[in-house]
């Protein structure tokens, strides 16, 4: 691929990765506007909900059929879902649309960051890939801290329906960019046999752990009937999952990625580390706003610098990789998370916005200096024929630890709460729960194998020697 195709492809992903970042987080400040126009108060959380279920389902489908049947049309066809998703949520006429549009344009953005993020991995060789890599989580990064802004802007100076229709036109730019920067893409081999039973087995497990747990945060309660049962339709549906992956010809999940030690890290670091990036997320402003008496402009300023950090640091640690390996960023980053939560829990109503800001920084760093890092092991470390899978689940395990960790630690502060602590008492035990989190995520940095980055890597994804360094 020559350089401007390569360009095409390049500004096409990072749009694209921008737009499905952005959709996570746009919506929140224009909900009210929202609620306001189409009603249906009572069940607008599924607006937020069913976007994060069928993303975070998706994620490792979408992976495993760009193995399958290539980068460019998986891509294409993920893109198209995600935008016919936005449009038709722009034109809702009542909440129940807009779940249910919300929920198709979730099942398209699955693929955006997933897909996204493997097509880097297989363009470069070792050492432009990380640099890459370090960029695009920047990006992702930026949406996450530009979309409630612009979701205010859009809804209060033009309409609320525009936070989803200005999709459409970016993205048709980002589709034409990939279209023609991917033609002549070489396909598999061999015509693939879809693994039916184990899609389905594997969405309705996830589906049911995840609605689960929203319930379970919902409700702040475990052992209620709209709890317990889906969680026991998971666990029967994950193990008939895995049944079925050990004698399927293409398994959507090759059961064979998790005898590979850096595969293993990256799914268990990444876990840990979504319970603390989203707990984390969600408590500190609202410790801001009931304890300290912030506005939620205030609050919500304080989580800039988190993501400031996490930018800043993605990129230093893509650089630092080849320097000092992986663990030793990986371990850095998790002793950062865990510093940020033990400075958490030591917060009162004393606490300045300066001070908080310093703290929320901490955790930015954390989050910048592990992710990235095990994204480039896992994609060095596996065949090309596993890469978007392996891609994939590195991105499923942080989500469904976050909305783990933020159901968990809900429940933690109803509890506290309801035993009739005051806000900042029942807080603390939030973020103690969340200390003791990343203090496992430090012991799980040592899963990460020893060595520099170019010893432990396979080799070049495009079969280049990795001595070469892309």
């Amino acid at each position: 691929m020559d350089d401007a195709r390569r360009r095409r492809v390049l500004f096409g992903i990072m749009l694209s990765i921008f737009l499905g970042a952005m959709e996570s987080t746009v919506v929140a400040t224009a909900m009210p506007k929202v609620v306001g126009s189409l009603g249906g108060l009572s069940i607008y959380s599924w607006v937020f909900s069913g976007f994060l279920l069928t993303s975070t389902v998706t994620m490792p489908l979408w992976g495993r059929l760009s193995d399958l049947y290539g980068r460019r049309p998986t891509y294409l066809v993920g893109l198209v879902i995600f935008l016919v998703g936005s449009a038709l949520s722009g034109a809702a006429q009542n909440m129940t649309e807009l779940i249910v549009f919300r929920m198709l344009q979730g099942l398209g953005a699955g693929s955006l960051i997933t897909i996204g993020m493997t097509i880097i991995g297989e363009l470069f060789g070792l050492e432009r890939r990380a640099k890459m890599q370090g960029y695009f989580s920047g990006v992702w990064g930026l949406a996450s801290l530009v979309g409630p802004l612009l979701g205010g802007i859009l809804a209060d100076h033009v309409s609320w329906r525009w936070v989803f229709y200005i999709n459409v036109p970016f993205g048709l730019v980002g589709m034409a960019l990939i279209a023609t920067g991917l033609a002549g893409e070489t396909r598999p081999a061999r015509r693939p046999v879809i693994d039916y039973a184990g899609l389905a087995l594997f969405a309705a497990g996830v589906s049911s752990l995840l609605v689960a747990v929203v319930s379970a945060g919902r409700t702040a309660s475990w052992q209620r009937l709209d709890v317990a049962a889906p969680i026991a339709i998971a666990v029967l549906a994950l193990v008939g999952f895995v049944r079925v992956e050990r004698r399927a010809a293409d398994p959507i999940v090759p059961l064979r990625l998790f005898a590979n030690r850096i595969v293993v890290a990256a799914v268990v670091s990444g876990f840990l580390a979504g319970v603390a990036m989203f707990g984390a997320i969600s408590f500190v402003p609202l410790f801001m706003q009931s304890v300290t008496g912030s506005t939620a402009t205030e609050a919500g300023f304080v989580l800039t610098p988190f993501v400031l950090g996490w930018v800043a640091c993605s990129i230093l640690s893509a650089r630092l990789v080849f320097r000092v390996g992986y663990r030793a960023l990986v371990f850095a980053g998790m002793l950062c998370l865990a510093l940020a939560f033990l400075l958490f829990s030591r917060w009162s109503a004393t606490l300045t916005q300066a001070e908080a800001m310093r703290d929320v920084l901490v955790a930015g760093i954390g989050m910048g200096f592990n992710m990235v890092p095990m994204l480039i092991a896992v994609q060095s470390a596996v065949e090309r024929q596993d890469l978007g899978i392996a891609t994939s689940m590195t991105q499923f395990f942080r989500a469904v630890g976050g909305a783990i960790g933020v159901s968990v630690m809900g429940t933690v502060l109803t509890w506290r709460l309801g035993a009739g602590l005051p806000m900042a008492s029942a807080l603390h035990g939030v973020f103690v729960v969340g200390l003791v989190v990343s203090a496992a995520a430090v012991g799980s940095a040592l899963l990460v194998p020893a060595g520099r980055a170019r010893e432990l890597a396979r080799g070049d994804m495009r079969g280049e020697p990795t001595r070469a360094g892309g």
